[in-house]
């Protein structure tokens, strides 16, 4: 369905949970189409308005075709937060190989710039990047606690990832343990919260403070 994330990573990325895989590129497209249509919705309503029916009719399928792929509301919205968690890796992984930072300051500086272009530019991802963010959503949607993984929260698994990539490009010497990366991941959240509250591309003094907070938490 979504291209997976390199390396050590891919056994750590949730494969979305669908009625049917897609085997054909058609299928595939289709499939792509509709997450598309979720997260152009989500920046035009956000998560309580959204119904399957109006999803379909913005990707052009048949109300039936997106049940072939999802149980309902929840499952889409778990499927386009994975998505973006693999393609949020891609590009965190992209910038590691290239910049090749060598201490956790770097790596946050690196994951925290991606996440706010992410942000800024990705359709949906202000009202759900790996998990929904907001105001407490309506029990129609589901765990929502519970996107990425059934048994762990969606910010402990990011930050059972992240533990994951920072391992394999600094060593375990260098790598905070995975209770700090989670106590830093909350942080984070909330002050990038803020920031885009606050302006709409974010704040840039609140991001720069994020970016201190986490260093000065996370370097030893």
């Amino acid at each position: 369905m979504v291209e997976r994330a390199s390396g050590a990573l891919t056994a750590q990325v949730m494969e979305p949970e669908l009625r049917r895989r897609p085997v054909q590129q058609r299928s595939q497209l289709r499939l792509e189409r509709i997450l598309d249509a979720c997260a152009e919705l989500l920046d035009l309503g956000g998560a309580a308005g959204l119904t399957t029916k109006e999803v379909a009719a913005r990707a052009g399928v048949p109300i039936g075709t997106l049940y072939q792929f999802f149980t309902g509301k929840p499952s889409l919205l778990a499927a386009l937060a994975r998505r973006n968690l693999v393609r949020y890796l891609d590009r965190l992984t992209r910038r590691l190989a290239a910049e090749c930072p060598r201490e956790v300051g770097g790596f946050v500086d690196l994951a925290i710039e991606e996440f706010v272009a992410m942000k800024r530019a990705v359709p949906g991802f202000g009202a759900l990047d790996f998990g929904l963010t907001g105001p407490a959503p309506a029990a129609s949607l589901g765990d929502v606690e519970h996107l990425l993984d059934r048994t762990v929260d969606n910010n402990g698994t990011v930050a059972e990832v992240l533990h994951g990539l920072i391992t394999e490009h600094l060593g375990t010497a260098g790598t905070p343990s995975p209770l700090s990366l989670r106590v830093a991941l909350e942080s984070a959240d909330a002050v990038l919260q803020l920031a885009f509250q606050q302006d709409r591309d974010g704040d840039p003094e609140l991001i720069a403070e994020c970016k201190l907070l986490l260093r000065r938490y996370l370097t030893p």
